[in-house]
């Protein structure tokens, strides 16, 4: 998500949820977020898992330099110890490897995803061993840059609405998503601004 993108969506929002229009005049916009697409924002998303944001990209930028350009085919030749050098567990070995094995073999097509509508590409990531509801949704937001996703099992997600809306207690994922049912089509940058929002003091 760019910052045009951001600020179409933030005055959308400001339009029909008063929360997020006192919010923004505090706090601001918060700023541009992309994943690479393809293999590589699916390698991230598993090492990520977790660790911290600071961790993951240093074990990535190790993996990243075992090989000259990150695809399934490349991934599939680093040697498993070689992958334990650099940092991956063995079950995040073993998650990687089995996605970057179906994408080769044709029972994963990465680059098809973006021709999927939302619900249909979700189903397609997570039937891959590692990769959940959230990994996808996360996928969808910034890689394929889709404008109306809720990942409302993300912690930060929770607490960024419940601070928004002055809850007494965090809500439920199912509670979150029926809070923010108004927000289409723009619930991609409202769950941006809420991490934005759940980190200021």
């Amino acid at each position: 998500m760019d910052k045009k993108l951001i600020h179409q969506g933030i005055e959308a929002l400001s339009l029909i949820d008063q929360d997020i229009a006192q919010a923004v005049k505090q706090y601001g916009l918060p700023d541009g977020r992309t994943y690479p697409k393809g293999f590589e924002a699916f390698l991230f998303t598993i090492i990520s898992q977790q660790l911290s944001t600071k961790v993951a990209i240093t074990i990535t930028d190790r993996v990243l330099a075992l090989m000259p350009a990150c695809t399934p085919e490349q991934f599939i030749q680093i040697s498993t110890q070689s992958l334990r050098d650099a940092g991956l567990s063995h079950r995040k070995i073993e998650y990687t490897q089995g996605i970057a094995t179906a994408a080769v073999e044709g029972n994963f097509d990465i680059d098809g995803l973006q021709h999927l509508d939302d619900e249909r590409a979700i189903k397609t990531i997570i039937n891959m061993r590692g990769l959940g509801r959230w990994s996808a949704e996360i996928y969808l937001m910034f890689a394929l840059d889709r404008h109306d996703i809720f990942p409302a099992d993300d912690l930060g997600i929770l607490l960024g609405l419940q601070k928004l809306k002055g809850l007494a207690s965090k809500p439920t994922p199912k509670e979150a998503r029926e809070m923010v049912t108004h927000w289409a089509p723009w619930r991609s940058v409202g769950s941006l601004f809420l991490w934005h929002y759940y980190h200021q003091n």
